[in-house]
């Protein structure tokens, strides 16, 4: 499996140098390496709410953007969620997928089959369902009826939010950003399918409305089952 991104490279900072007397040259500088993990996810300051870099250190190695076969025959151009694995696939060319890592809460785990993209929003507002209002009245500042919540860091649906619909209807499923970067790969209390910010991003501008998708399990031997 290759890590998605640029490849890393070395910078070597070279001190200046001195002709005259008995002055010696600076020693050259140790070069400092970049991982192409930290460009991918490094802090993006050009959002509308800039983002922090990821300690993505802290996150396991197979939850990171990364190329990888497609383990599934859907054709390229495909979003498949894989609720048995924490992983979320868009399919390519030549049999390959790019994967991310993803956290599931509980409606993430209610809704499987096939749908789209119906559409897509940056730095979207949350507005939590009614029923879930009622069980935390404490979020009633941000029901339906009050608007919800305004987009920010804070905001429990990230940078970008994906809205799937199924048959010309709304399924409330989303696949959205989070904070919360340590759910990756987790199942955590609410909420649908969670992505590290930065990957949201990538897979946002990877994407056009009306996407598929398939939600569904994907065993070790690949077969996909609904």
């Amino acid at each position: 499996m290759a890590v998605f991104g640029g490849i890393g490279f070395g910078i070597s900072v070279l001190g200046g140098c001195s002709a005259t007397g008995d002055v010696q040259p600076e020693p050259a500088a140790m070069p400092v390496r970049t991982s192409s993990l930290d460009i991918t996810y490094g802090p993006r300051p050009d959002e509308q709410f800039p983002l922090p870099a990821i300690p993505y250190q802290k996150v396991a190695s197979r939850f990171h953007r990364q190329i990888v076969p497609n383990p599934t025959s859907e054709r390229p151009g495909i979003i498949i969620v894989d609720t048995e694995n924490y992983f979320l696939y868009l399919t390519q060319e030549n049999g390959m997928a790019l994967r991310y890592g993803v956290g599931l809460g509980r409606q993430g785990f209610e809704w499987q089959g096939r749908g789209r993209i119906q559409y897509r929003r940056q730095w979207p507002r949350w507005t939590p369902p009614d029923e879930m209002v009622a069980r935390q009245p404490e979020l009633q500042p941000y029901s339906v009826a009050n608007g919800g919540m305004p987009p920010g860091l804070d905001n429990p649906l990230g940078a970008r939010a994906l809205y799937i619909f199924q048959d010309g209807k709304d399924t409330l499923y989303r696949i959205h950003g989070s904070p919360e970067w340590w759910t990756i790969g987790k199942s955590v209390s609410s909420g649908c399918v969670r992505m590290i910010n930065q990957d949201v991003v990538d897979l946002y501008n990877r994407v056009p409305d009306g996407t598929p998708i398939l939600v569904t399990r994907i065993a070790k031997d690949g077969v996909a089952t609904l």
